[in-house]
């Protein structure tokens, strides 16, 4: 009862300060809005089992390993927003890069976009009960089809502009998962019953597992698309703010999930959250598919949009924006009924991971050209980091 009570409480209080017209209007606060709800979009419903069952006791430490490698690829285009602003030039080379890390974030984008959309539909289907891998998939070629309708037919405008009551709900429901969470720990802690797990992933193989699971930390280089409505300085303090709030919200998160329940009670599924959290609170499960099926439903929305709009702009407007939504849909169809969801997740890594290093080398092109050694050689080192990451990451088996 004392564990639904603070829940709900975390989740009102949460909720009124969202709504409170000083936050809800604040200029920082809705640019920061669209990189956060891209981070938040889906980790914190994956990451708990996933990281569990395979690092156990040192889940925590690869969790705040994933947000460490997001700062610094954050810090490279950070660094890239910052010096454009003060009118730098790229030369033919950094041309060549920026166009290609443009096409590999388009790309990205396709395999993300049927990630969110099987998450969606496995979420979907648990209010049915425990539903089933082909019921999900029904679910997902449905909202496929509908988002190619709407992008088809209506366009994006209007579903967009439900991104920030999105993230309100999604931050609401966190907050009274973290609470819920904090109050259960805190009796197991205070009862000796903490566990300390051993991860199933060992030596390299736990290293490529961490790299397929960088999409769970993506999503703050969406700032650096949002130059039409905020200048330099706000997009970079927004990223910050955005990967400052995500890194707590998931150090927080995977710092008590870890500890609470034994391995072999935890099998690695993609809803598994929901089974885990029914353990501390009948309220929890709810709260969470509403949060799933908002932050996919969105986040999904908002990447269609984004690919449709750079291929367009790549292209010279000579593929318009229905042909990618239709050849976006089509991919996720094929992806969704051959695929696991947690090897799209994989496969969604390795290609963001391959714009961070497009980008990384841009800014260690940058960074040269402008006199700063140091900063040229640490974006090198970071581009070949996602390089490796691009080439090794694997899926959770």
């Amino acid at each position: 009862m004392l564990t639904n009570i603070v829940i709900v409480a975390a989740l009102a209080a949460t909720a009124a300060v969202m709504a409170w017209p000083r936050v809800y209007k604040n200029n920082l606060w809705r640019a920061t809005v669209t990189p956060l709800a891209s981070i938040i979009g889906s980790g914190f419903l994956i990451l708990g089992p996933v990281l569990d069952h395979a690092y156990g006791k040192w889940a925590p430490a690869v969790m705040a390993g994933l947000c460490l490698a997001a700062w610094a690829f954050g810090g490279t285009i950070r660094f890239s927003i910052r010096l454009l602003d003060e009118g730098h030039q790229d030369g033919r080379a950094g041309t060549l890069l920026e166009t290609a890390s443009s096409w590999a974030l388009a790309f990205a984008y396709f395999i993300s976009v049927a990630y969110y959309l099987n998450l969606f539909g496995a979420f979907a289907v648990r209010i049915w009960g425990g539903g089933t891998h082909e019921g999900a998939r029904l679910v997902t070629s449905a909202v496929l089809l509908l988002v190619l309708t709407v992008g088809w037919t209506r366009g994006f405008a209007a579903l967009e502009r439900m991104e920030q009551l999105s993230v309100s709900t999604k931050l609401a429901i966190i907050a009274a998962l973290l609470a819920g969470l904090g109050v259960f720990f805190t009796g197991k802690a205070a009862d000796g019953a903490l566990v300390l797990n051993d991860g199933a992933a060992h030596g390299w193989a736990a290293v490529t597992l961490a790299f397929g699971l960088v999409v769970t930390v993506q999503g703050f280089e969406t700032s650096r698309y949002l130059g039409d409505r905020y200048d330099a300085s706000a997009r970079i303090r927004a990223m910050r703010l955005a990967q400052i709030i995500s890194g707590v919200i998931y150090l927080a998160y995977i710092g008590m999930m870890a500890y609470l329940f034994p391995a072999d009670s935890v099998p690695v599924k993609e809803t598994e959250t929901i089974d885990m959290t029914a353990r501390i609170s009948s309220v929890l499960p709810v709260l969470l598919i509403v949060a799933a099926l908002s932050a996919q439903f969105s986040a999904a929305i908002a990447d269609t949009g984004g690919s449709g709009g750079l291929i367009r702009e790549l292209t010279g407007g000579r593929i318009p924006h229905r042909v990618t939504y239709a050849a976006m849909v089509a991919a996720g169809l094929a992806m969704t009924w051959t695929l696991d969801i947690f090897a799209i997740v994989a496969y969604a890594s390795r290609a963001f991971a391959l714009y961070y290093a497009f980008q990384a080398a841009l800014a260690a092109l940058r960074a040269r050209s402008t006199g700063r050694p140091f900063h040229a050689a640490a974006f090198a080192a970071l581009a070949l980091a996602g390089l490796a990451i691009t080439l090794f990451g694997t899926p959770v088996e």
